[in-house]
């Protein structure tokens, strides 16, 4: 049985900007940055006491990458704060938190153009 998911990898231009983005602007840690060659690394990033992590993945080591396209939806206990901060610090939003009935979420885009979902956790729990 599966248990868990280990990890989510996006194609990246460059993993420095990248990292920069994912740390600085939206608040990771660096959690795993191995020399993979003399041009890319195997770079992970996650949240703060997050268990699934975001590998940053050199382009150039991917064949089709322009065919891979993450859907990654990040959860938040307060969206309105979380947004605020993510703003302050750069994070582009596409716009401001929307109310849904399936929840509350914002779309943001990362500096390669990947556009990714923030959603407030649900106060109710699903089988």
């Amino acid at each position: 049985m599966i248990t868990n998911i280990s990890s989510v990898s996006i194609y990246v231009e460059d993993q420095n900007r990248a990292k920069a983005f994912w740390v600085e602007q939206v608040g990771f840690r660096l959690v795993r940055d191995v020399p993979m060659g003399p041009d890319g690394s195997w770079m992970e990033v996650a949240p703060p006491g997050g268990g699934t992590v975001l590998v940053l993945y050199p382009r150039t080591y991917m064949k089709n990458w322009d065919r891979m396209q993450p859907s990654i939806m990040f959860e938040c206990a307060d969206i309105r704060e979380t947004y605020a901060r993510m703003a302050a610090n750069g994070v582009s939003f596409l716009d401001k938190p929307m109310s849904m009935k399936w929840g509350t979420f914002a779309r943001f885009v990362d500096p390669d153009g990947y556009v990714h979902f923030l959603k407030e956790r649900s106060q109710t729990k699903t089988p």
